[in-house]
């Protein structure tokens, strides 16, 4: 059997057997647990505290931030490289420059991300936090002990008054007006009446066992005592806990980031080689050889992708938090801009979280004032405490009517029960007249009354009228709309000796219809949503008339519905189908939500999951982003991935765009710079197997990547067109390597004619002779030209190649990039030009270039960048998209 079987069985006994036994269980009485049962219970049924799994220590923290698979190959290039250029070189050639490059590559990349994991929260002990109140308790026969519900244990027994939090799961055995909130538990949007009857029907969900009170709801008026029956992490609320404590899936950004490291590293296994053999076989000199393969391997690795991610990160959170949303977790907000699937609960998201009074209708079905003063009447002068819907009419009776509140004297009042489900006031206006004012069910309203109102005449309540009443209030209710009735009786008994008797022989005189209403906002948010490529399916713990009638409300009309009673009964795969054309889904349980996400992303959506309350909190953990609001429960909040500063799909709508913004600049870098990595290392293929001479010196590589990798770290300040925001991005792989193997021998092309040019040209020109014809010491001079030249015209190209490649339109013209972009690249390319002219390339092993080599080079960026935008369009025809 299993575990939950086990729970449910515990329950059922509690919820279904008369207070006695459940004491004779739990070894308890009236008058609490003895000092000696108190350990027993401790021992037999746990402590009441959550167990969390442990946050990472620092040392794993900096383990992990600094060790990915890129940094593990830059580590073992440095190593090697400390090797061969220091410890191994002879005394006047010892070199550090290349490991110094390299380190500073690692150690940037691995601080970023340190840091901000550092910052990063811990759900577990915030969710430890949440319960560390007390709770009021009956032990050893005294009364109103107040105690860390920490200490408390089963077989206690509890005080409940209005306003507290449930410390445990408990059975009731007295309970007078008890209203119990839910809504974190269950999602539904009314508090729950709760009553001492023992239960007979224990086939129900267990929280809609009416005589138990669980762990995380709270008291909304009225009193209560009971015993309690499950502690700690054997509660309802304990086992959402344990759910959300465990290790997150992988989520589609991690899945994404290593699909694409794994594929990069892999072209690095096959190029750095290929490089190492033909300039060992060519060129003779191993050494030389396996040193220029191991730069190539470090400039086909995209050693800040780690860095250049985070950068991205951390910048579109800054973004993020001035519109209104909060990103606790870095990650997520690449799947933030993901998300093809939002599930969200419907209280509070779709709905303003607040019980407000639609209508107060006269018998006949029309809007009557008078029905909503004597509402009014009822509800100010009632000295109880005062639920939602009193507060709703109000409310109502303050902004619609002109009423002093001493225009009326209260005589008396007939308090709510649950038998009777009504109640009564009596009071007495300046001219001595005296009212009793009742409200109530429609079922127990007509029970006392003998007549209604119907347009001012008083007439019998007959059984026409009746069915009358009673088809109105249906249609009321099909339209998700909780009703009341009211009634009144002129001078109803003599004053001082009114009672529940005096309920007799009144006139109704009308309805009040509640309901949660949508926002204003969610139904053009729907649309934005529709229209950004995200489709919304509705989880919700409350009723299906409820929750039809907002989703007809919001734009979601006709859609088809499945309950959670439907959904146990169903497989995996089943369920799964049913997933694709079903968006609303109602009364379902905490497990049932996480359920389905969990479905979702196994069907290969990006799932977003929106709630506030601690019924959301595993669905929230499971799904791809865990969204919440900053007035959620505690461990929703801590669940989440994304906290909104406003419960507003507009906020959400929002939040998602600058998700996918984010998503787009980090694509860039990786992108341009896995293609231009690769078509200069094609290039360096080619060039090795004709050149005399290594095309580029493996400083000089390290040296132009830094400058570039310089540049592209402006990348998460670039403008995003409007048109790439349209619709969810997603990581693929294989999108990468297309792009590198279209656009980056493009590059090629113009590296080569650069070689010849030159090899064959420019060098000759300025020496006076082929390099065959020259001296020695000519020869130097020759290589030093030829790789500052081609040193400049890779940085160029590569630079110039962002602006070309962020964007399918025409560069500069149709799409520009941002200030920020702009200048940083055109600051690291007038660096790499100059450089070869400065004592800083005189070391680097290169010379200044002659003026002619700058007509070519403008001629060949020129061409390079239009064959890049005919390239891209073509790469756009056949896959679809270029970022």
């Amino acid at each position: 059997m299993t575990t939950k079987n086990k729970d449910y069985e515990i329950y059922a006994f509690s919820t279904s057997s008369d207070i006695p036994q459940v004491m004779e269980q739990f070894n308890t009485s009236y008058n609490g647990l003895s000092i000696e049962n108190i350990e027993k219970s401790r021992l037999q049924y746990g402590s009441n505290t959550i167990s969390h799994d442990k946050e990472d220590s620092l040392v794993k923290k900096i383990i992990t931030s600094y060790i990915t698979p890129f940094t593990s190959i830059l580590i073992t290039l440095a190593i090697i490289s400390f090797m061969t250029d220091y410890v191994l070189a002879p005394t006047g050639d010892k070199d550090l420059a290349a490991v110094l490059i390299i380190s500073t590559m690692v150690i940037v990349s691995g601080s970023m991300t340190l840091f901000q994991s550092i910052r990063s929260t811990n759900a577990a002990e915030k969710l430890t936090k949440m319960v560390r109140v007390t709770t009021n308790i009956t032990r050893q026969g005294l009364r109103d002990q107040e105690i860390p519900i920490e200490e408390i244990v089963c077989g206690d027994i509890i005080n409940l008054a209005a306003g507290d939090m449930i410390p445990a799961d408990i059975r009731l055995f007295e309970a007078k007006d008890l209203f119990i909130s839910q809504s974190t538990m269950t999602g539904e949007s009314q508090p729950i009446e709760k009553m001492v009857a023992i239960n007979k029907d224990t086939g129900l969900e267990m929280t809609d066992f009416l005589n138990m009170v669980y762990m995380g709801s709270n008291v909304v008026s009225g009193s209560a005592k009971g015993i309690v029956v499950r502690v700690g992490n054997n509660t309802l609320f304990g086992g959402i806990a344990k759910d959300i404590t465990k290790k997150r899936g992988v989520t589609s950004f991690e899945m994404g980031i290593s699909s694409v490291s794994w594929l990069l590293i892999r072209f690095m296994f096959v190029m750095a080689p290929t490089v190492l053999l033909i300039n060992g076989l060519t060129k003779g000199d191993w050494i030389e050889a396996s040193l220029f393969g191991l730069s190539v391997a470090v400039g086909l690795t995209p050693e800040m992708l780690p860095m250049i991610v985070t950068t991205n990160l951390v910048k579109g959170a800054t973004g993020m938090a001035k519109r209104g949303t909060i990103i606790k977790n870095l990650n997520s907000i690449q799947n933030f801009g993901a998300i093809d699937v939002l599930c969200t609960d419907k209280t509070g998201t779709l709905t303003q979280d607040k019980i407000v009074l639609a209508y107060h209708l006269s018998i006949d079905g029309k809007e009557d004032d008078r029905v909503l003063k004597h509402a009014y009447l009822n509800s100010f002068y009632q000295t109880g405490l005062r639920n939602v819907m009193d507060n709703a009419i109000v409310d109502a009776a303050n902004k619609e009517l002109a009423l002093t509140s001493d225009a009326f004297e209260k005589i008396d009042e007939v308090p709510f029960d649950f038998e009777r489900r009504r109640m009564s006031v009596v009071i007495r206006d300046h001219n001595n007249k005296t009212q009793m004012i009742t409200k109530g069910a429609i079922e127990e309203m007509l029970e006392v009354s003998s007549h209604v109102d119907v347009r001012g005449e008083i007439v019998p309540l007959t059984e026409g009228l009746r069915k009358e009443i009673f088809s109105r209030v249906d249609d009321l209710n099909s339209d998700g709309l909780r009703v009341l009735g009211v009634s009144q009786k002129t001078n109803p008994s003599v004053i001082g000796e009114f009672a529940v008797d005096d309920e007799c022989d009144m006139v109704l005189i009308g309805y009040l219809a509640f309901l949660d209403p949508p926002k204003e906002t969610t139904r053009p948010a729907l649309q934005a949503l529709k229209k950004h490529g995200i489709g919304v399916k509705v989880l919700t713990g409350d009723n299906a008339l409820v929750t039809r009638t907002i989703c007809n409300q919001v734009g979601l009309e006709n859609e088809k519905m499945l309950t959670g009673p439907a959904i146990a009964a169903m497989s995996d795969d089943v369920l799964t189908i049913k997933l694709k054309t079903i968006n609303i889904f109602v009364k379902l349980s905490p497990q049932q939500k996480t359920r389905i996400v969990r479905l979702l992303r196994e069907s290969g959506k990006v799932v977003g999951f929106m709630g506030d309350g601690i019924n959301d909190a595993s669905a929230m953990k499971e799904s791809d982003v865990g969204i919440s609001v900053d007035t959620a429960v505690d461990i929703a909040k801590e669940s989440a991935d994304v906290i909104l500063l406003e419960k507003d799909l507009m906020v959400l709508e929002r939040g998602i765009i600058a998700g996918r913004k984010t998503f787009g600049n980090i694509m860039k870098y990786i992108k341009m710079t896995a293609s231009s990595n690769f078509g200069n290392m094609f290039s360096v293929v080619v060039a090795s197997i004709f050149l005399p001479f290594l095309p580029m010196l493996p400083i000089q590589i390290l040296f132009l990547n830094l400058i570039y990798d310089i540049s592209c770290v402006s990348l998460p300040w670039d403008n995003i067109d409007q048109e790439y925001v349209e619709k969810p991005k997603k990581w693929s792989a294989s999108s990468v390597g297309s792009f590198m193997r279209w656009i980056g021998p493009t590059s090629s092309v113009f590296d080569i004619t650069t070689y010849i040019l030159l090899f064959f040209v420019i060098c000759p020109a300025a020496l006076g002779g082929s390099y065959a014809e020259l001296s020695i010491e000519q020869q130097t001079v020759f290589i030093a030209l030829f790789h500052a030249g081609w040193f400049v015209e890779s940085l160029w190209s590569q630079t110039l190649v962002i602006h070309a490649l962020r964007t399918p339109k025409i560069p500069f013209l149709q799409s520009r990039a941002s200030f920020i972009v702009t200048t940083i690249t055109a600051l690291g390319i007038a660096i790499g030009t100059i450089l070869p002219s400065t004592e800083l390339g005189h070391a680097l092993g290169m010379t200044a270039l002659p003026l002619q080599f700058f007509a070519w080079l403008a001629l060949t960026i020129a061409s390079y960048l239009v064959l890049a935008t005919v390239m891209k369009k073509v790469y756009i025809r056949r896959f679809g998209e270029l970022i």
